[in-house]
């Protein structure tokens, strides 16, 4: 099918990216230790599993664009979805990390230097900003690119509560705060990452999308004149930008091939405008025997 929802994700703002996230990493492990704040450290630690995701998104994003072959007849256009479940379930083990070691450190607080915390707060939401807006156009059309702003937008917020619990360190000595601000950000990470990683799975395992309602569509395919029943039907994404359909379909009488043409037309047409579906395969049948189901299992 001609048809195409082709949308021009940009990989080097991927790559600025991560090279602003290497910088900040650096330097937050640095003053993390220097100023013995877990809340920056864990802070560092998230933004070195985003660099890893974000060279992951970046390796797989130049993959999805390898051309198809003979023996990769999709190409290798799943890459991106592979890195978001990946970078996904890295949000969340990286979280329950946090929480281990906020824990770990309520129960034994240290002192800690708000000041180097404060200046490095400042400058991790900065440079994750600058990320964030980097990417954000990207993150609307592309799943990849979401899980890799997903973490820096999580990054740029987990920066701010560090940010707050300096200030709270500095004028008021509450140090306690460094371990329950960590706890607070981990159980966001946990939230966000396990929605994209549902998200990535159900493409993966070929779910029917959620936007796609198959008993609606087959209705106005119904509607077309010449087709009697569309059944057997398989919907799925095969990425991001490619939504596909095959189907059998049972026409009214015992058309010529060149007939049949003009109603594929017709049928795709309908598919592209109303359910966004750009790939089409459809097996023409006529009084064949076979099962009839909209769904069948093969």
């Amino acid at each position: 099918m001609s048809h195409s929802h082709n949308h021009k994700v940009q990989g080097k703002n991927l790559f600025f990216s991560i090279i602003l996230n290497v910088v900040i990493t650096l330097a937050q492990v640095i003053g993390g230790i220097i100023s013995g704040s877990l809340a920056l450290l864990s802070d560092a630690l998230h933004n070195f599993s985003d660099v890893l995701s974000l060279v992951f998104s970046y390796v797989a994003h130049k993959l999805s664009r390898k051309k198809a072959s003979l023996d990769q007849t999709f190409g290798l256009k799943r890459a991106e979805l592979i890195a978001a479940f990946v970078n996904a379930f890295t949000l969340v083990l990286v979280a329950f990390y946090l929480i281990f070691e906020a824990l770990t450190r309520f129960l034994k607080p240290q002192e800690i230097q708000p000041t180097l915390v404060i200046w490095l707060a400042l400058l991790g939401i900065v440079v994750n900003g600058v990320s964030v807006l980097l990417l954000k156009k990207d993150a609307d059309k592309n799943l990849n690119m979401k899980s890799a702003y997903l973490h820096l937008l999580t990054d740029m917020m987990a920066s701010v509560a560090v940010l707050v619990g300096g200030l709270l360190m500095l004028f008021y000595k509450i140090y306690w705060i460094d371990s329950i601000l960590t706890l607070l950000i981990a159980i966001y990470l946990i939230v966000v990452g396990i929605d994209l990683l549902k998200k990535a799975t159900k493409m993966l395992m070929l779910f029917t999308p959620e936007e796609i309602n198959i008993k609606e569509l087959v209705k106005e395919v119904h509607k077309i004149n010449g087709v009697k029943k569309l059944h057997h039907i398989h919907v799925w994404h095969l990425n991001e930008e490619e939504l596909h359909l095959e189907a059998h379909l049972d026409c009214e009488e015992d058309i010529k091939m060149s007939e049949f043409n003009s109603l594929l037309h017709q049928i795709e047409e309908v598919l592209f405008e109303k359910f966004g579906i750009n790939h089409i395969n459809i097996q023409p049948e006529f009084k064949k025997e076979d099962p009839k189901d909209f769904i069948v299992q093969d």
